[in-house]
């Protein structure tokens, strides 16, 4: 099942996302969720079209733990090596936004890049979770794209403003939740600029495994319903310029779109 989380009318609901096509094609409704989605839930039975509500990031996390040089190819690309256990990072609620918002140039950055990033959303109140027991607080996947500024992350041995920074963290369009670790773990990501193809990976690429992320993290923090880590990278991140529309795309998610601006 799809879950979609919106605003019609000056109200927020979640929904369950039925149909075919993509968020651009029409074709695609949404039965409204009586209550949160973490738990059991109803369909409302009452039905609107996607075409018709404004998409807001699917879930509103606590945190988002995001780990980088997760990609071989990637951490060479930027001239590093694959770091013995994963880098973790953090970035704010405040970063996060929907598929169509808009992603904000920084003023102190000259050089924007994108990286497109399978999410995992965590369902459930979780720490310490064993290898066998993750599949338990998953709650589904979305797609994301980790903005970064480059420049800013070079010149600062902390990541916070770099990778931070309001608009920093889309997500979206929604949470795919009918999907098994072994399936997230094998799938094509990609990225578009302007409709050209930037970056094009596997998940099955990844140096540390879904489960591998999740009990690492869990060993320190505890993790909230809604909570989104982020798996890493693959190669072919690169510039991000203002009027440029940026696609990431999941086999058997969905694509997340932004436009970037110039901050006001």
């Amino acid at each position: 099942m799809r879950i979609a989380r919106f605003s019609i009318d000056g109200n927020v609901a979640f929904g369950a996302v039925e149909g075919e096509g993509t968020v651009e094609s029409g074709g695609l409704v949404l039965d409204i969720i009586k209550g949160i989605p973490y738990t059991d839930f109803e369909l409302s039975g009452t039905k609107v079209p996607l075409s018709k509500v404004r998409l807001l990031p699917p879930v509103l996390p606590n945190k988002v733990v995001a780990i980088g040089r997760n990609y071989a190819e990637h951490a060479a690309e930027l001239g590093n090596e694959v770091p013995e256990v994963p880098v973790a990072f953090f970035k704010p609620t405040t970063s996060v936004i929907g598929s169509g918002d808009a992603i904000e140039y920084p003023s102190f950055s000259n050089e924007l890049h994108h990286e497109a990033e399978l999410a995992v959303v965590i369902g459930r109140m979780c720490r310490e979770v064993p290898r066998e027991r993750v599949k338990d607080v998953i709650f589904g996947y979305t797609c994301a794209n980790d903005v970064t500024a480059r420049d800013a992350q070079q010149r600062e041995k902390q990541w916070a403003r770099a990778k931070g920074f309001d608009t920093s963290c889309p997500l979206g369009p929604w949470v795919e939740t009918g999907m098994s670790i072994a399936a997230a773990s094998d799938l094509t990501i990609q990225a578009t600029v302007n409709g050209e193809q930037r970056q094009l990976g596997r998940t099955s690429d990844m140096i540390r495994s879904i489960e591998d992320l999740v009990v690492h993290i869990t060993e320190a923090m505890t993790l909230l319903p809604g909570d989104v880590i982020l798996t890493g990278t693959p190669a072919g991140v690169g510039p991000l310029n203002v009027g440029d529309e940026v696609a990431v795309t999941i086999e058997g998610i969905g694509t997340l779109t932004n436009k970037v601006i110039k901050r006001g």
